[in-house]
């Protein structure tokens, strides 16, 4: 390949390495000079180009680039069309992103014009999260140094996608006086959200003495129980291990079972135990995994649940990386929007689980006062149906069988959140459980007291998610100041599942690094109704 400036006379068939400017459009880098071309050049007084003139064995940046993703083998993989020299690698499913380092590192050193960037190893994806891409740095490159880098791509798995598996998990909980039961209960629902990420959930708890013998009896009690799915027994002891005769590995061992490692080297999450029992892996959890935080544990559970086997060679190697903080979730990595090979999609999540509070004591739910006829639950579900929204789906609870009584007829997902008097997180915990709205490309949060919102309003907030990619948080603003809806792209669905208490989404919008657009709809985004005065002054008209 040789990069220069050329007369227009003899650039027929050369690659344009800067585009050009005509009296009529451009011709864009890239392209390839045709005839027609270089009588435009010469009409327009262009004598001269920057160009490119490729050699026998050339490749073209998109030959180049198909052909490097051909070479990977598409494991719960997929890939976008080449376009100025790039390749994108998507997930075809959820699960861990697993790399072999010494492969791309190989591969990104046989030539500077060969690229190939990937996510970190032993990342947890959704399906459609882009996990890797190849780039083309020059206009063409050697196609002997591309032969070599698909034959190292060839030869051994570069990175594949390993989708999450379904277990039978049994939690066994171990108590002592000072242990709180309320601790136990949290401890629980938080476990419940770290598992629906993989699509699992609890199928049996126990609790039993802090003490060796009633563990290993309840160990053996769900080891032996008759379940579908392969098992995962996961232990929260009352207190954390201290050595590895201590009471979770004792356990462990009493029942036939193998210590595999006491203690890990990542913190938070140093004083895990992983043991096994014949095929099943049992987990002594740390204290740190009661908090929703990312620790060491979901290091462990993710590969377990991937179908991995870790043993105590892959827990010492989690060193690197394993002092954790607080995790913000990555933006997606940069595309094109010709890449782009679906409309992205959007589900609604109505809240109207809410104990009205305001409303006063033994008064009249807000979401059953009527607006022009209609309570303003269903007026909002109305405005949701008749977006452009792929689904909508309603969270109840408080005077769940009267909300639902007057959403009759609406074709709308209904579900119950029974841990409602905690907030707002559980409800929207409880809105992405559903497998409509997790698989969407995006979650439009709405409450149902905001009878200001039309259906124009979300179709704005909708077709600006769809402009940024799918990849930016959009928001509802009014005068500039923020309100609501807002729409969470699904890179935050984890982040959401570590909500905990009268709290929504707001924490996670302005932590997440994530790219916020916010959309002016004037006083809709501000406009709810907690008190009955709010709702008169609104036009409303309360019931009983």
């Amino acid at each position: 390949m040789k990069f220069g400036t050329y007369p227009v006379a003899v650039v027929q068939g050369m690659v344009l390495a800067h585009s050009v400017k005509l009296p009529e459009g451009a011709l864009p880098k890239g392209h390839a000079v045709t005839a027609s071309d270089i009588s435009q050049l010469k009409a327009a007084g262009i004598e001269r180009v920057v160009a490119v003139m490729t050699e026998g064995g050339d490749l073209s940046e998109n030959e180049a680039a198909c052909r490097l993703s051909q070479a990977i083998a598409p494991r719960h993989l997929r890939y976008s069309q080449a376009t100025t020299g790039r390749v994108n690698a998507y997930a075809a499913s959820s699960g861990l992103f697993v790399v072999d380092k010494a492969v791309v590192d190989h591969v990104n050193r046989i030539d500077p014009a060969i690229t190939l960037a990937c996510l970190a190893d032993h990342t947890r994806v959704n399906a459609g999260d882009m996990v890797a891409t190849i780039k083309i740095i020059p206009l063409a490159v050697r196609g002997a140094a591309v032969e070599s880098a698909c034959s190292a791509l060839r030869a051994a798995p570069v990175f594949e996608i390993k989708p999450f598996c379904k277990f039978s998990v049994s939690l066994i909980s171990t108590e002592l006086p000072s242990l709180k039961v309320s601790v136990m209960t949290k401890t629980k629902r938080v476990l419940e959200r770290r598992l629906a990420v993989s699509g699992n959930g609890i199928v049996r708890e126990q609790r039993v003495a802090h003490e060796c013998l009633a563990l290993s009896r309840s160990l053996q009690d769900v080891i032996s129980a008759a379940d579908e799915a392969p098992k995962l027994v996961i232990i929260f002891g009352a207190s954390a291990v201290a050595d590895i005769a201590d009471v979770i590995p004792e356990a462990i061992r009493a029942v036939g079972g193998e210590v595999v490692a006491v203690g890990m080297p990542v913190d938070p999450g140093n004083l895990l135990v992983l043991g096994r029992v014949d095929n099943t892996y049992v987990i002594g959890a740390p204290g740190c995994a009661r908090s929703p935080k990312e620790n060491g544990f979901d290091w462990v559970l993710d590969r377990i649940v991937a179908g991995e086997k870790p043993d105590a060679h892959d827990l010492a190697g989690m060193g690197v990386g394993g002092l954790l903080t607080e995790i913000t979730m990555r933006p997606q990595l940069r595309d094109g929007p010709s890449m782009q090979t679906t409309t992205p999609s959007v589900a609604i999540v109505l809240l109207a689980a809410g104990r009205s509070s305001r409303m006063g004591e033994g008064g009249s739910h807000k979401l059953l006062a009527e607006f022009d006829g209609v309570p303003l639950v269903r007026r909002s579900a109305q405005t949701a149906l008749e977006s452009n929204a792929l689904s909508v789906t309603v969270v109840t609870g408080h005077r769940r069988v009267e909300i639902e009584q007057v959403l009759s007829g609406l074709s709308v997902n209904l579900i119950e959140n029974p841990d409602y008097v905690s907030g707002m997180a559980s409800s929207l915990i409880t809105g992405i459980s559903l497998e409509a709205v997790r698989d969407a490309d995006g979650i439009l949060i709405m409450l149902a007291d905001m009878p200001g919102v039309s259906a124009d309003d979300l179709n704005i907030l909708i077709a600006a998610f769809v402009d940024s990619g799918a990849r930016a948080i959009v928001r509802a603003v009014s005068r500039g100041k923020r309100g609501n809806p807002v729409i969470l792209p699904r890179s935050l669905n984890a982040a959401i599942l570590r909500l905990e208490g009268d709290v929504g989404a707001r924490h996670i919008i302005e932590t997440a690094g994530v790219p916020i657009v916010d959309i002016e709809i004037g006083d809709a985004a501000h406009l709810d109704v907690d008190t009955p005065e709010e709702v008169i002054l609104a036009g409303g008209l309360l019931r009983n």
